[in-house]
């Protein structure tokens, strides 16, 4: 991937070129010979290498793979923000169709779409001979996933968006109808996969680590069926990548969000971020666009590091998140911990006030920051373990990942339970993930508590205890809802997507802001708090405006922007 890294900021200008080309012919009656144009262009195997490049270059948009994203991790029941904080409109759920992030996605999204529709779209003229190899297929493969990543990221946001196979080039051609986020699956994201699918290789040579492989592609695919619910599709296709023995879960979870260790056993879809090539002045602010090239450094470690230590901490994890960190108990014959208290999930998830080891080089006691309600702050994806303080300028170089292995056997465990009601199966991937944790297998549970385990996601705090369930596929589907995917994957763009496709938004942001009333009523803000979060001042109102305002017609998917409003034809008539 180094390789791809070292070039991307000089080939993303081969897009701008390409793009102000195409309508060259409406100002000049003479081509100019110094021009690249598509006509002089798409002659090699190395030139089309040079313009994919380009369109993995958008995944690093902020709002794609970066800080941006801390809007939509507010919106679920996660995390939380303050009133002060730009998040606070989506976390109250007051956002509309020009505020920044909707607007910003949007864009960002349709770049992607561009820059790999004209690979898509040139390399069907390409000669042959031109290419070495399997080449031609497996650079079309690559432009086809990222074409699809980018279309299911659109359509999962907006719910669909207009669908453009080609490169437009006049005016009707621009302004396309909205299509549903069905059509855009049918026709685009499962077409697209299925061919890079057949094309791509299960791994690269190690200069072009990153690039994308058949597993990503697969793991897509079978996300997509999920969230179409067609079980024993999803069910089919992760268990070709769990097979296959490309993949493993990392033995320590915080190699997934930290510098090191990048592109491990764990990663199947890694986007690659640096925090020395061209990052940015600041990485946040000059980001790529379709006629420069940016930062390649991400603003998510600004994001959610804390405030004290050179970020801003709009991100702010909710007291539900919490709290079911502290009680995700640790196995203590798991050698996973190393002897922590905690859990390494929560270890590397999260900081409480009674933190265990070093914070931003910092032992227990010395941080500040506890009061005015937060029980918490975020770790992953900030740089606590290895600095003093954020960089400046919000340049981070940790690379994000949108799909990991984790994630496939949960999604897995979620697939085979709704197709067939194969609750022990379910349990044993599930299982796979809480074992790499460190902490208590439901397994483990059962045989500690005459077949039960406990409902985790309710508050101990407010409720006096765990209500026990046994297994079923109803209890171990609510677990993999509420419990496992929320902690495993909180922050790391998924959730606010499976609350919306669950159906259980609603259900949700009740029960918490519930909680929270119980909260603002019995429990002491005063001196240290009361264990085990320890919120002092007062209780966080995250869940109070949410809880009212929620309409799934209006919040489940982001509203399509103004700006394409104004001026797409098909849509203002």
């Amino acid at each position: 991937m180094k390789t791809i890294k070292n070039n991307i900021l000089k080939l993303s200008l081969l897009a701008i070129m390409l793009f102000a080309s195409c309508s060259e012919g409406a100002f000049l009656d003479e081509p100019n010979p110094n021009a690249i144009t598509p006509d002089t262009f798409w002659q090699s195997e190395r030139q089309f290498n040079a313009a994919l490049i380009a369109a993995y270059g958008a995944l690093q948009f902020q709002s794609v793979s970066g800080g941006e994203l801390q809007y939509e991790f507010v919106l679920g029941d996660i995390a939380g923000t303050e009133s002060w904080y730009r998040p606070n409109a989506f976390r109250n759920l007051t956002f509309n169709d020009g505020i920044y992030h909707v607007t910003d996605k949007w864009d960002q999204l349709y770049i992607g779409i561009f820059r790999a529709n004209q690979v898509i779209q040139f390399i069907q003229e390409a000669d042959d001979a031109v290419f070495t190899g399997n080449a031609k297929a497996e650079i079309e493969g690559q432009a086809r996933f990222l074409r699809a990543f980018f279309y299911f990221q659109l359509a999962h946001t907006y719910g669909g968006g207009m669908i453009h196979e080609k490169v437009a080039t006049t005016a009707d051609e621009f302004e396309k109808p909205f299509s549903s986020k069905e059509e855009v699956t049918s026709r685009i994201i499962i077409p697209d996969l299925t061919f890079a699918m057949v094309n791509l290789p299960q791994s690269w040579d190690s200069k072009n680590v990153g690039r994308a492989t058949w597993g990503a592609a697969t793991s897509l695919l079978g996300k997509v069926h999920l969230y179409d619910e067609n079980w024993n599709q999803a069910a089919s296709l992760f268990k070709e990548v769990i097979d296959s023995g490309v993949y493993a879960l990392t033995r320590n979870i915080e190699d997934n969000f930290w510098h090191t260790n990048e592109f491990n056993e764990e990663s199947i879809f890694e986007v690659n971020y640096s925090s020395e090539i061209a990052p940015g002045v600041p990485g946040a602010a000059v980001d790529d666009n379709a006629f420069e090239s940016g930062a390649e450094a991400t603003a998510m470690a600004t994001a959610v590091g804390q405030l004290n230590f050179g970020a801003f901490n709009t991100v702010l994890p909710s007291y539900n998140l919490h709290e079911m960190l502290v009680y995700d108990e640790v196995d203590p014959n798991n050698p996973i911990n190393d002897g922590n208290v905690e859990s390494r999930r929560m270890n590397s998830t999260i900081v409480p006030r009674n933190f265990e080891g070093l914070y931003y080089q910092l032992p227990q006691g010395e941080p500040r920051g506890w009061g005015f309600g937060q029980s918490a702050y975020v770790k992953k994806h900030s740089n606590w373990y290895h600095l003093e303080a954020e960089p400046a300028l919000s340049r981070s170089g940790i690379n994000f990942r949108h799909i990991r292995y984790a994630d496939v056997l949960l999604m897995y465990a979620e697939a085979v339970l709704n197709a067939n009601n194969d609750v022990t199966t379910a349990i044993a991937y599930i299982d796979m993930v809480r074992s790499r944790a460190g902490v208590y297998t439901l397994q483990q549970y059962m045989d500690m508590n005459g077949g039960m385990f406990p409902q985790i996601h309710v508050s101990k705090q407010v409720h006096g205890d765990h209500p026990m369930v046994t297994p079923s596929k109803e209890t171990v589907l609510t677990h993999l809802q509420r419990v496992e995917r929320a902690v495993e994957l909180c922050f790391e763009g998924h959730r606010w997507k499976d609350l919306v496709r669950w159906g259980i938004v609603q259900e949700v942001f009740n029960e918490l802001r519930a909680d929270e009333a119980w909260r603002q009523t019995n429990l002491n803000t005063g001196g240290g708090g009361e264990a085990p979060l320890f919120i002092v001042e007062r209780i966080r109102p995250d869940f109070f405006v949410a809880a009212e305002n929620y309409n799934p017609l209006q919040h489940d998917y982001f509203p399509i922007p103004n700006s394409e409003v104004q001026t797409n034809g098909n849509l203002n008539n």
